[in-house]
């Protein structure tokens, strides 16, 4: 019989859970430890854990001990569409309860209208959520609003009694996503997965593929390392049968939605070289074309010193618009990101430029007789990292993390902060962290990642943990502080985008479209604190010449088409080895 990935999994924790009881059954009277029966329960579902019994079991009787005065209260959640919090809904809201007394209700909501409600929550003082989990995208927003809870402040005072005394903030993934420009933690972190380039390893190791390859472009077929390499294999796959069967060299999406703006505003335009050096964000012109100086935003168009209509940023769409429609299957342009997320497991795509890795965590990916699998359910593709543009330069930022994190605003106060916090923290402990990422695939903390489980199954991830755990994952990074509007803002990309892929604009003209609609809404904005001050406009010279200006800092020159340059994976992965561990 032939098992899912998850179902393995299950498998497994059964065994563990049925072990356990045998084990602990099979003591004498004195050797079996007082616990409450729920706490004994949830501490051997929650297998396989970074904490050892004993351990979870002080976590979980921390919560129950904390919660104390506060069991009858209801929480509102919200977060959005992805397997982590359905889990976190279908299990975690069930455990938290028998635990604390405490009822949650989590919604798992589109996370386009996740973001609605939230705005509409600081903004109109509607109330929908005691806490949602947003991504860390909107601190720029938050931190300048003034209405999200400073949980810095929180544990160091009102919060104190009520924050896990092993919650451990050094051992989350980039926390400081989440902090604003001070360093206060305004987000805790719940989730995250990184965009990794995709490819069939299988094929890519094949040596009459290497041998065609080689034969038509003169170097190895291998891991691009730059658009132009992942161009010419997208050429070659998508013209080249595989066993007699016609095969694309790439896969994306194209519907007009709100994902479509994240497709780009996800770091598209620093991948292929927009922003200046810099981490986690461009200094002092961002990712998304934004200069920022002193923490202000000053502008986002070339005539105002950023670079959203740039040569880099115009390129960023050019390309993505030439290999949707050269490269990737027809029905690609009806597809959103939940659409497209799932295809390559279907077993003709030889790569994918951008691919989340929280779609990595289907079935589909990790079953026996699956196209994308060998027979025994390993994986037969892996990831590695995004390839970047012709405009890139060393020490930018080189890729995007989405990291879901519990926001909670100042409206939510008293008991309902307490018990709020208590939700968010049992959903982030230790107790559940490995086995939350066994279930969704979006590591948050680095003892899942450094986990010995980890370890013994890394062959089951093409290259997650690998990635995970070398000094290069600090170079994919969320939009940062930067963004000073992003509910807003992100909805005028995938405006302007859809228009360039109708053909209605130009590449050029979607660009200066956003931009000046972009810097419109910047000048508009009424925020608490760095409110937007836009330049004047100048020409394009002034930018160019500026007297004391770096030329990294220039809006970027048109560049040609560089050499194709790849890397055999095995090197890649011994380069990630050899680098220090963070």
């Amino acid at each position: 019989m032939n098992f899912s990935w998850k179902s393995r999994i299950s498998v497994i924790m059964i065994l563990n859970a049925i072990t356990a009881v045998l084990f602990f059954s099979s003591c004498g009277e004195k050797e079996k430890p007082s616990v409450d029966p729920v706490i004994d329960k949830w501490s051997m579902i929650f297998n396989p854990s970074v904490l050892t019994r004993n351990e979870i079991i002080t976590e979980l009787t921390w919560f129950r001990d904390a919660s104390v005065n506060l069991r009858g209260e209801t929480v509102l959640s919200a977060a959005e569409d992805i397997e982590t919090h359905y889990w976190e809904s279908r299990v975690l809201a069930i455990a938290f309860f028998e635990l604390t007394g405490i009822k949650v209700i989590h919604d798992i909501i589109p996370e386009g209208l996740l973001v609605d409600r939230l705005r509409a929550q600081i903004e109109n003082k509607k109330y929908y959520y005691d806490i949602y989990v947003n991504d860390s995208d909107l601190i720029g927003w938050h931190l300048r609003t003034g209405a999200i809870l400073n949980l810095s402040d929180y544990m160091a005072n009102e919060g104190k009694k009520f924050t896990n005394p092993g919650l451990d903030l050094d051992d989350f993934l980039n926390i400081e996503f989440g902090r604003d420009y001070d360093g206060n933690i305004l987000q805790l972190p719940d989730q995250q997965f990184v965009n990794l380039y995709w490819f069939r390893y299988d094929w890519f190791s094949r040596e009459d593929l290497k041998e065609k390859f080689k034969n038509k472009y003169g170097y190895d077929l291998g891991v691009p390392v730059n658009w132009a390499a992942y161009e010419d294999i997208a050429e070659f796959f998508t013209t080249t049968p595989v066993d007699g069967k016609k095969v694309y060299g790439h896969l994306d999406y194209g519907k007009p939605s709100a994902a479509l703006g994240w497709r780009f505003t996800d770091a598209w335009l620093s991948i292929a070289g927009v922003g200046d050096t810099g981490l986690p964000n461009g200094i002092p012109v961002d990712e998304w074309g934004i200069r920022v100086e002193n923490r202000i935003p000053v502008g986002s168009s070339i005539s105002r010193g950023g670079e959203v209509n740039g040569p880099a940023g115009v390129y960023a769409l050019e390309k993505y618009l030439e290999w949707l429609k050269k490269y990737a299957p027809g029905e690609a342009r009806g597809w959103e990101w939940a659409d497209s997320g799932p295809v390559s497991s279907r077993g003709d795509i030889a790569q994918q430029i951008f691919q989340y890795i929280t779609w990595l965590s289907d079935p589909r990916y990790h079953t026996a007789g699956s196209p994308v699998c060998d027979r025994f359910g390993k994986p037969l593709w892996r990831v590695a990292p995004t390839p970047h543009g012709r405009y890139w330069d060393k020490g930018m930022k080189i890729g995007y993390q989405d990291q879901g994190s519990w926001t909670i605003p100042v409206s939510t106060g008293g008991n309902k902060r307490a018990a709020s916090w208590l939700w968010a923290q049992f959903c982030v402990s230790k107790s559940v962290t490995l086995k939350k990422f066994l279930i969704g695939g979006t590591p948050v903390r680095r003892s899942t990642i450094f986990s010995d489980y980890l370890t013994e199954h890394i062959d089951d991830y093409g290259g997650i943990i690998e990635f995970y755990r070398s000094s290069d994952e600090k170079k994919w990074t969320g939009s940062g502080r930067n963004v000073p509007y992003y509910p807003g803002m992100s909805q005028l990309w995938w405006k302007n985008i859809a228009k360039a892929i109708t053909g209605e604009y130009t590449a050029q003209q979607a660009m200066d479209s956003l931009a000046e609609q972009q810097d419109n809404m910047m000048a508009d904005l009424k925020v608490k604190s760095y409110r937007p001050e836009l330049n004047k406009k100048m020409n394009r010279e002034y930018w160019l010449n500026r007297p004391g200006k770096l030329p990294s800092e220039s809006p970027k020159e048109y560049r040609p088409r560089p050499r194709p340059v790849t890397v055999q994976y095995e090197v890649l992965l011994k380069q990630w080895e050899t680098k220090e561990v963070r």
